[in-house]
């Protein structure tokens, strides 16, 4: 059973049957009131190899060995994303706020296009408080733009117009799309939740104990081959790297497995709500911009985060989760302002909109942001040129930004996925844009991510992101896998030499993030998507792995010694 199931981004944060479940058995939904004590597999990301047999970041050991009784300096991080909580626990005292805005007054105080921006920006939001949760793909949108130029044309007539091959390969997108709006993954998950239950009840019942652990099961005399299989099927749950031990009862698993059907139900409501035919109807319904025309800037309003921004306070927490409150989990940056902005929506399907993007970054730009987390992708870029004049404006201001690499397990050498470092107009490559893979806590031949995209030109490193505990709205707690989780890892460890060493340029935080990860050159790994065995360093442009200790390491040397 490895039907795929959609998480909220189809390019950085795709999900299958077999890693959820081992979600499952670690901690579903944890809710925080009161304090944890993190288990490996809740913090493998910040471990360190030779302390613990585990590739994580080394950032435990950077904080024990290199950064005690050092002085830390503040560092703003724009997480472009679908919103962020901002009254999550364990992000308090960790988000921007606008020095020069006086909240709700609705009055734009400084002047900057965005009335009472005190938090950040939403571009997907309208005047009337409506916000875009679900929009529509890249390829429905250039579909309908292209189409009126091809209609009542024949092959002839149409093979001589210029934007005809063009036209064909949006088409091909646009029907891929249209069959992966109708799929609907409810059955699948179903039977999962049939699978737990009736398998829960047969060892309860055999055992007479009230619940059923690892043990249990283990310890349970099926009657016959049905239950053979059940019980095997289930124990195979338990089985991979850090989550072998898990102690959850398959109870929890079953009300977790509940809660994704709901949250299936809640996505295919909001799908619902998206016009195929009309991909820019919700836009003209709740924005009311002028979608082509770069210069109309002002809309969108201040609501930064709500209840279904999880993807973006998972990423947020990662870079920066408060590290001494003894609850939660443990970010990677400690002296981080998190800046919201809110430009990529909400479900799983759809694509955000270059313009949105272009003005977010300028947005992050404008408001002090130093490092932008980018956690988001697509196939199409229709008006990159908008893109990249904010990436060389980025550039200009001494931003790094760092990008999802995407979760198509495909080779970006060779196919697209934008935002893209390479400018249009052919004047070369951003110096300050990070590409960023996924591994996993595997140290076998699983060490990369399935799911994750890869390159040896274009891939500039890989991070851990499967399998990552973070902050989800309302206080709760949960695992998700994603390059998306790959990109804030990096971006916290950029904002942690930042930290201790404020003088560094963009393209020396890239370099030296670039020079110092983990080399892991001649080892054998699965190439992601396949069971082909490759050499790990044939898939990025490193080689290697997100190592802050070693990140830190060099930033001294570079800086001299000098904050």
């Amino acid at each position: 059973m490895h039907t795929l199931i959609p998480c909220r981004f189809k390019n950085t944060c795709r999900v299958a049957i077999r890693p959820l479940l081992i979600i499952l058995f670690v901690a579903p939904f944890y809710n925080s009131a009161q304090a944890q004590t993190l288990s490996k597999a809740q913090m493998w990301q910040l471990l360190d190899y030779s302390r613990d047999s585990v590739y994580g970041a080394s950032v435990n050991r950077a904080y024990d060995e290199l950064l005690k009784g050092k002085k830390s300096h503040p560092v703003i991080v724009a997480v472009i994303d679908e919103g962020v909580d901002i009254t999550h626990e364990d992000l308090q005292g960790y988000i921007w706020t606008n020095p020069k805005e006086i909240p709700n007054n609705q009055i734009d105080d400084d002047k900057n296009g965005y009335v009472d921006d005190v938090h950040g920006w939403n571009f997907l939001g309208g005047k009337d408080g409506r916000n875009i949760y679900a929009n529509s793909s890249e390829a429905d949108r250039e579909y309908a733009r292209l189409l009126p130029e091809f209609v009542g044309k024949d092959s002839v007539q149409a093979a001589k117009m210029t934007d005809y091959a063009y036209f064909r390969a949006v088409k091909k997108e646009h029907i891929k799309d249209s069959v992966g709006r109708k799929q609907d993954f409810t059955p699948q998950i179903m039977a999962l939740e049939n699978l737990l239950s009736k398998t829960d009840s047969l060892v309860k019942k055999q055992s007479g104990k009230p619940a059923t652990y690892k043990n249990d099961l283990a310890a349970f005399k099926p009657k016959d081959s049905a239950e053979i299989k059940m019980k095997n099927n289930v124990m195979s749950f338990y089985v991979g790297g850090l989550f072998k031990n898990s102690s959850a009862p398959v109870d929890s698993m079953v009300r977790y497995v509940m809660s994704v059907i709901e949250q299936q139900k809640e996505d295919m409501a909001l799908y619902t709500k998206v016009n195929p035919n009309d991909p820019l109807a919700l836009r003209r319904d709740i924005v009311k911009d002028n979608y082509s025309d770069i210069n109309d800037r002002d809309y969108g309003n201040n609501e930064v985060g709500d209840k279904y921004a999880d993807h973006g306070t998972h990423c947020a927490c990662i870079i920066t989760a408060d590290r001494n409150n003894a609850i939660g989990m443990k970010g990677i940056a400690d002296n981080v302002l998190i800046l919201p902005v809110r430009a990529v929506n909400t479900l799983h399907y759809g694509d955000e909109m270059d313009k949105d993007i272009a003005l977010a970054i300028s947005y992050a730009v404008d408001n002090g942001a130093r490092i932008i987390s980018m956690s988001f992708g697509k196939d199409l870029s229709p008006q990159k040129k908008w893109v990249d004049e904010a990436i060389k404006y980025a550039d200009k201001k001494g931003v790094l930004l760092v990008h999802a690499a995407g979760n198509d397990s495909k080779d970006v050498d060779t196919s697209a996925n934008f935002p893209s470092p390479y400018y249009l107009d052919g004047s070369g490559k951003a110096k300050n844009f990070i590409n960023v893979g996924s591994m996993s806590a595997d140290t076998g031949l699983r060490l990369t991510s399935d799911f994750s995209n890869y390159g040896q030109k274009n891939v500039d490193l890989f991070a851990q992101g499967s399998m990552i505990y973070s902050c989800i709205p309302g206080n709760k707690y949960d695992f998700k896998s994603g390059t998306s989780m790959a990109t804030p890892a990096v971006a916290g460890v950029a904002a942690l030499l930042l930290e201790y060493y404020p003088k560094l340029t963009a393209s020396q935080l890239k370099d030296i993030i670039l020079r110092s990860v983990t080399p892991l050159k001649g080892k054998m790994v699965y190439k992601p998507g396949t069971k082909e065995k490759v050499d790990f360093a044939t898939l990025s442009v490193t080689g290697g792995v997100l190592n802050a200790y070693n990140a830190l390491q060099l930033a001294e040397k570079v800086s001299g010694g000098k904050e």
